[in-house]
């Protein structure tokens, strides 16, 4: 009697164990802590499906049903085209996952829904370049608050069963985007989706690293402004309301500075000739709050450059460009009032 007890005891403990191990991991997932952004080695996977096809419907809403390998899992899901400019001027677009959940379970992608993947843009190597400078751009922002899209890197292996794919695009680096919903739940806050904003309304130190950041990559592709087409404010910002303050999120960096991407032009009205020209298009704001901003930044000076030494299928040449026009920021920034200085000259009444 005495032995069945114990055992009973020990199961019961055990029972007890694997149900706390089940709730401790769905609520760490529930609260954003994804074991997809938890790492920032690439994933190797394998995407097969009829991609050719699904490049020649790109402006149909249609998703198109793919696997996804790796060495440990397969999972199905259903993939379309995504984007606006870039589903024109790519030869192979930006691609959205929908994920069936109950096949997540105990693989890196557990509790995603919808994610967003960059990855090259068209054939050439300059292209290659492109996306790894981009994945830098989120990182970087990452680096200087919580309230960031976290990306994590993939080398894709791309399987047409169309079999009519280019060879060019049949292996690739890209990128994951943490989803809005996710980015909502891990800081504890909620999107929002308004049509215009009050400058009143945001968090002030989150928007003067918003602006700093923006001068740092060289990125005027932004403003806080409804762009054509859409209902809700802001362009390529996302705005995420935490207690009763707006926070500014940055996304979409192609057309920055960093990237320099070969398709890329500034807006004429900017009345600058090349997209890595910086132009500070930040709002007048607090002196000490903006100087703030850039301190932060600037103290993050070899974290930036270690995460552009560490981009895979950049040579060393290209990664010491990077390096260098980032350099010339945080050279400037050596003198702090004549930066903040400039900033109050251009900044946005």
């Amino acid at each position: 009697m005495k032995k069945e007890f114990h055992l009973k005891y020990r199961i019961d403990n055990f029972v007890t164990l694997i149900f706390l191990l089940f709730a401790l991991s769905v609520i760490s997932v529930q609260a954003g802590q994804s074991p997809l952004f938890e790492a920032d080695s690439a994933l190797e996977i394998e995407l097969t499906g009829p991609l050719k096809s699904l490049i020649e419907s790109r402006e149909e809403p249609r998703e198109w049903p793919f696997r996804l390998h790796t060495q440990t899992f397969e999972i199905d899901l259903q993939v379309r085209a995504r984007g606006n400019s870039r589903k024109r001027l790519c030869a192979f677009p930006p691609l959205r996952f929908n994920f069936k959940k109950d096949q997540l379970t105990g693989t890196p992608f557990e509790g995603q829904d919808k994610l967003k993947l960059v990855t090259l843009c068209k054939k050439s190597d300059r292209s290659k370049v492109d996306v790894m400078e981009e994945y830098a751009a989120y990182r970087i922002f990452g680096l200087l608050t919580e309230v960031s899209f976290r990306v994590r890197l993939v080398n894709f292996s791309f399987n047409d069963t169309d079999d009519r794919l280019h060879e060019k695009f049949r292996q690739s680096y890209g990128f994951l985007i943490e989803s809005q919903d996710q980015l909502a739940v891990r800081v504890d806050g909620s999107l929002s989706e308004i049509p215009a904003v009050s400058l009143k309304w945001l968090d002030e130190n989150q928007a003067a690293l918003l602006y700093v950041y923006q001068y740092l990559i060289g990125n005027t592709d932004w403003s806080f402004v409804t762009a054509d087409g859409d209902e809700n404010c802001c362009h390529n910002v996302k705005l995420f309301r935490i207690g009763d303050k707006l926070f500014p999120v940055p996304y979409d960096f192609d057309l920055a500075g960093i990237v320099n991407a070969g398709y890329a032009h500034p807006d004429p009205s900017l009345r600058i000739n090349k997209v890595w020209q910086r132009l500070y298009r930040g709002f007048c704001t607090d002196p000490d709050v903006l100087r703030s901003a850039l301190i932060e930044i600037t103290s993050k000076e070899g974290e930036v450059k270690e995460i552009i030494n560490n981009l895979p299928q950049l040579t060393a040449k290209e990664k010491a460009k990077t390096v260098d026009y980032l350099d010339k920021f945080f050279r400037k920034a050596d003198d702090e009032d004549k930066v903040i200085s400039s900033f109050e000259k251009s900044c946005h009444p």
